[in-house]
């Protein structure tokens, strides 16, 4: 049975997929799709080929879309995505991730977790996380107070991580009514210096799991780049060998646990493009102790391109696939594991968001 590679794009302006054949050489490009909605974050389920996008502003609201037909139609629901009455109102969903079974999460600024159970067509709160006693303490970033990355257990529904600037990491071994700030090791450098360290109030930029187990974890900080082998009660920095600390996407193999990329930018105040506006997305294959930088087939002059922290995915074919979107409108995709690069798409809108979909045609 023949292969069908989606690549799903969030942007400023909507939803896009770029469409291609296992071989990856050449890519279709569809949409504005959801009404051309500002979306944050589309992901796809390879167990039943839906489509899911989150997305909305202060104007539009938060919602989540849905396509079961590979993106030709689309449906979506706000049901339940609220804090209720007299409480903050929500501006946006963010961030997507799937569960167990047909639960589908959904991270929402202002940061708090909700659940569906019914394929993205009601949310519940997940109301432990925004009642953990540092509620009071959870202070907005630069760009906001978002919870941006959700990482649940592949096997086991009651774990799950989530992230949120500039809070930190916390964790939930009981689906979410009790949770734990993970943040030991990981930098807040922009505190006094002997606060530089603190059990939470980090500004976490991404977190990712390995593939084969739950135990290995990543994450891109504003402070520093680090691993995590023990499910994020501790992090050890991986940063050296990096042209610099700063950068907003981490993205994992699907089969090695010690392969990942980055794309790393020149500083929060440097202008936040690729160092010396040469483009390079950095691959370690030794879990962070080494970093090569990845650069054929890509820009190396005037390339003032920013990624933004969900804009780098793998596909699970073999040799993997990486993909990055630019906030310029660009789309660059490798076939061969990021050795070489092609540009497949230019001129959308603000890409936010980079996932795939691998589905049987």
């Amino acid at each position: 049975m023949a292969k069908k590679v989606l690549v799903l794009l969030g942007t400023k302006k909507g939803a896009f997929i770029l469409e291609s054949d296992a071989r990856r050489r050449s890519w279709e490009l569809r949409g504005p799709f959801c009404e051309t909605w500002p979306l944050n974050h589309v992901i796809g389920d390879p167990s039943n080929g839906v489509i899911y996008a989150a997305g909305g502003n202060e104007w539009f609201g938060p919602a989540v879309w849905k396509s079961t037909d590979l993106g030709k139609t689309w449906t979506h629901s706000s049901e339940g995505l609220s804090y209720g009455e007299g409480q903050d109102p929500i501006k946006a969903a963010w961030s997507l991730a799937r569960g167990q079974g047909n639960t589908l999460f959904a991270g929402v600024e202002p940061a708090g977790l909700f659940r569906s159970d019914d394929g993205g067509q009601s949310w519940t709160h997940v109301a432990g996380l925004r009642e953990h006693p540092s509620r009071p303490q959870w202070q907005p970033g630069g760009g906001g107070l978002i919870l941006h990355s959700i990482v649940p257990h592949p096997n086991d529904e009651n774990q799950i991580w989530v992230a949120i600037s500039t809070a930190g990491v916390f964790y939930s071994a009981d689906a979410g009514e009790s949770w734990a700030p993970r943040n030991r090791g990981t930098r807040a450098g922009y505190m006094p210096d002997d606060q530089k360290y603190p059990e939470l109030g980090q500004c976490v930029h991404c977190i990712v799991m390995a593939p084969g187990t739950s135990e290995r974890l990543y994450q891109q900080n504003h402070c520093g780049m680090y691993r995590s082998d023990d499910g994020g009660r501790n992090w050890v920095s991986i940063e050296n060998g990096l042209p610099s600390s700063f950068g907003f996407p981490a993205a994992a193999h699907p089969r090695d646990p010690d392969t990942l990329y980055l794309v790393p930018l020149n500083g929060d105040i440097a202008g936040r493009f690729m160092p010396d506006a040469k483009a390079a997305v950095w691959r370690t294959r030794d879990g962070g102790a080494t970093w090569q930088d990845l650069r054929e087939g890509l820009p190396q002059r005037n390339a003032f391109l920013g990624v933004l922290r969900q804009a780098l995915a793998t596909d699970t074919l073999d040799p993997a696939g990486v993909y990055f979107g630019t906030s310029s409108g660009a789309v660059f995709a490798s076939a061969d594991e990021g050795e070489s690069w092609n540009c497949i798409a230019l001129h959308l809108p603000t890409i936010t968001s980079v996932e795939t979909l691998v589905v049987d045609t």
